[in-house]
């Protein structure tokens, strides 16, 4: 008996009912996702047809959209196989990947993070100078809200020729710093932005991102898979301290162990891409012992095709993923638990390159029950499931189901 949690970071499937507080109201990832591939808006030369998810749709995607919309994207449509698919609304506040994240293993957040105001310089004056005093760095480039990819595509060579650090922030509760591997150095990266941490707990930011690339100047710059959380720990118990607690196995993949600040996290198995990241997910499920836990998150949806608003990398991404499926499928015992999931959405046809405010799916595979589990108020329900299953205290916020 073991019980696996999948994060498809960032795939939303319809506004959340406060969308409209956000600016979100009429976001949606997966729909949208689909409609451009039908109207052949998608780029004919990476992609061409309908979304071609079946794996996905037989686990119940098209029925949880409806759910969560009232209509099945196009493409999606199909009988569902099991009836075990929901939607789900954060009851977290903000659209943060910690907040989503910690609300699925059982903890919603109910605080405001602290944000960076959209001004430039948008960092405080007394941050930037203790940061560069305790760091040894000769200044900052950058100081505002900015995309990842255009920000190093701007300041990159003036980094690398000045060996200052370039410092900016988003929509989200982030201080992220990027700097050339070769020419900066990895480890050094890590240092500042450790300092970093400390220097921002005041303002309870959620995250210090380190984002390392490699290249020799604008036109070949590529951030690399060095990327590195420093987040603030869950402010109350997850799934993981839980499972941790009664002696469970615990594998992690991908960035889960920064996202909970490496507190019962296991044992972590990182990779490349989605493609790596799901091979270590086969692998880690191959050496979960029974009663164990594998928590995963899959960052390329969010990271590298949300954000930059590339439906036709979206969506060939969420067809590469559901390929995998079947392998995954095949290697679960009967008494294991799959709840495939995501944290909040960020919809590629949408303005800017931040977050939307979605719901999200809840996807379940078990052979011990078979009953819908229909519209969720908060994530929480998913560690509370978890924690059932794997027969731990029920110690989480949410209802099982």
């Amino acid at each position: 008996m073991r019980a696996l949690i999948l994060v498809m970071d960032s795939v939303g499937i319809g506004g959340a009912p406060d969308a409209a507080r956000y600016g979100d109201e009429g976001a949606d990832t997966v729909g949208h996702i689909a409609e451009a591939c039908i109207a052949g808006r998608a780029d004919s030369t990476v992609r061409g047809g309908p979304l071609r998810i079946p794996n996905l749709v037989a686990l119940g995607l098209g029925e949880a959209c409806r759910l969560a919309t009232g209509r099945v994207p196009p493409g999606l449509e199909g009988q569902a196989q099991h009836r075990q698919f929901g939607c789900a609304s954060e009851i977290s506040k903000g659209k943060d990947t910690p907040s989503g994240h910690w609300e699925i293993a059982g903890v919603p957040v109910p605080f405001d993070w602290g944000y960076f105001p959209r001004t430039t310089p948008c960092f405080p004056a007394e941050l930037t100078r203790d940061f560069c005093d305790q760091a040894g760095v000769p200044g900052i480039l950058g100081d505002c809200h900015a995309s990842g990819t255009e920000i190093i595509a701007e300041f990159g060579e003036r980094h690398m020729q000045t060996g200052m650090p370039i410092c900016y922030t988003s929509a989200d509760s982030v201080f992220q710093i990027a700097a050339h591997e070769q020419t900066f150095g990895l480890e050094r990266l890590y240092e500042i932005c450790a300092i970093a941490r400390r220097l921002i707990d005041p303002l309870n930011i959620g995250r210090v991102i380190a984002r390392p690339f490699v290249g020799t100047s604008a036109c070949d710059f590529k951030r690399t898979a060095h990327r590195r959380d420093f987040s603030v720990p869950p402010p109350a118990t997850t799934v993981l301290d839980l499972a941790a607690s009664e002696g469970r196995d615990i594998v992690t993949i991908g960035k889960i162990d920064d996202i909970f600040a490496h507190r019962a996290t296991g044992r972590n198995m990182r990779g490349d891409g989605n493609m790596a990241l799901f091979d270590a997910t086969l692998k880690g499920l191959t050496s979960l012992a029974d009663g164990g836990l594998l928590f995963a998150n899959f960052i390329d949806f969010d990271t590298l095709y949300g954000h930059r608003r590339d439906v036709p990398g979206y969506a060939a991404a969420l067809e590469d993923f559901d390929s995998r499926l079947p392998a995954l499928l095949s290697r679960l015992r009967s008494d294991d638990l799959l709840i495939i999931s995501a944290d909040h959405g960020c919809d590629p046809t949408w303005s800017g390159t931040d977050h939307t405010r979605e719901q999200v799916p809840i996807l379940a595979w078990s052979t011990q029950s078979s009953f819908p589990i229909g519209r969720r108020a908060g994530f929480a329900d998913i560690g509370a499931t978890a924690a059932r299953h794997l027969g731990l205290p029920a110690h989480l916020h949410g209802a099982h189901f």
